[in-house]
């Protein structure tokens, strides 16, 4: 088991931020790249959403009625505010640390869908925020990003990237299988996130 980073590396109070409603990353509906995306691809099976807040994404998802999506987050009030919506499907929120998944969840997940989790925590996390994911995934499982490349705040976060940056982080232990600029995006954005569709490979991170 990786050990637990996120609450103790990391040194922004998410709790906090959503007890003082201080969230501006969260726009009240599903990401536009995302409600694209699954315009023209359905996800199947068992889905993680990591740092999922308020659940606009997880919700946006379970929509399709073909997965069973699991919204994981630090923040109980983040949570607690995600169950006050109306179920979209068979979701379900887990309030818990993605740097300390339970041992049954190892290799558990069909897809990993990324939002906000990867540019929200330090930059020196990321590493084990690869393994996390790898962790959580089974082999041959699916890794959908949403990666922020010029974020407003250049001191974070959220934290920019950059496509070598990605590229480092995830080979070879994750194939990509497709990478576009997204068209539709939260005003502000165009331009400034890069979309990638992975596969975790059967070489990939051992814990």
């Amino acid at each position: 088991m990786i050990p637990s980073l996120g609450r103790d590396a990391d040194p922004v109070d998410w709790e906090g931020r959503y007890l003082a409603k201080d969230t501006p990353w969260d726009k009240g509906c599903s990401a536009p790249p995302l409600t694209a995306f699954l315009k023209r691809h359905p996800v199947r099976g068992a889905v993680l959403m990591p740092g999922c807040g308020t659940g606009h994404d997880v919700r946006s998802l379970a929509a399709q009625g073909e997965c069973e999506v699991t919204g994981l987050d630090l923040s109980a009030t983040a949570l607690r505010i995600a169950r006050t919506h109306p179920p979209a499907g068979t979701e379900c929120y887990v309030e818990g640390d993605l740097f300390d998944l339970p041992e049954d969840w190892a290799g558990r997940f069909d897809w990993v869908v990324e939002h906000t989790c990867f540019c929200a925590i330090p930059p020196a996390l990321r590493p084990d925020y690869v393994a996390a994911v790898s962790r959580a995934l089974k082999t041959g499982g699916h890794y959908l990003a949403i990666f922020f490349l010029t974020p407003d705040t250049p001191e974070g976060p959220p934290h920019g990237a950059t496509r070598e940056e990605i590229a480092q982080l995830f080979d070879p232990g994750f194939t990509l299988l497709e990478e576009w600029i997204p068209e539709e995006t939260f005003d502000g954005r165009e331009g400034r996130e890069l979309c990638q569709l992975r596969r975790k490979a059967e070489k990939t991170v051992r814990l």
